[in-house]
């Protein structure tokens, strides 16, 4: 089990674990869920760190096949600019590799925003924690547990 998993089922919140073999050589993990999985790009989103004035890191998550929108995520935090963050302070603040970061239960509570098409789907599927591992659960549940605010993040 991983940390997301663990901390799903303690907040019994309803959710379903979905397994795939995931491809080493693979980078573009979301899009590699969606296609193994048999789902559509919409419903699938990844979660992406970024950092804020230079400091302060904040959690996105939107669709796997859209791009963040920095001014977007930017002007939803009330911050002046928005830069993807390092990648060993993600790892560092959130306790996931890369490929794997679940917005769920990661280290350090980090201030999420959850792209507003979500709201367009009963259930959407998030990173479980680790590569090959996707979380089914519905939008506002997952709103509900990283404490997220929901915005317009792509563009």
């Amino acid at each position: 089990m991983t940390p997301a998993i663990n901390a799903l089922k303690k907040a019994n919140i309803d959710f379903t674990i979905h397994e795939y073999h995931h491809e080493p050589g693979c980078d573009s993990y979301g899009l590699e869920a969606a296609e193994k999985l048999g789902l559509q790009l919409e419903q699938v989103f990844k979660t992406l760190v970024v950092q804020l004035d230079g400091k302060q890191l904040v959690v996105a998550i939107i669709p796997v096949a859209a791009k963040l929108s920095m001014k977007l995520i930017a002007k939803a935090a009330k911050a002046k600019k928005a830069a993807m963050a390092n990648a060993d302070d993600v790892q560092r603040s959130t306790g996931y590799k890369l490929g794997a970061v679940s917005p769920i239960a990661q280290k350090k509570a980090l201030k999420t925003y959850i792209d507003i098409s979500a709201e367009n789907h009963p259930q959407i599927y998030v990173s479980g924690g680790q590569r090959g591992l996707d979380i089914e659960l519905a939008p506002e549940q997952l709103q509900l547990v990283t404490r997220a605010q929901v915005s317009p993040l792509t563009s």
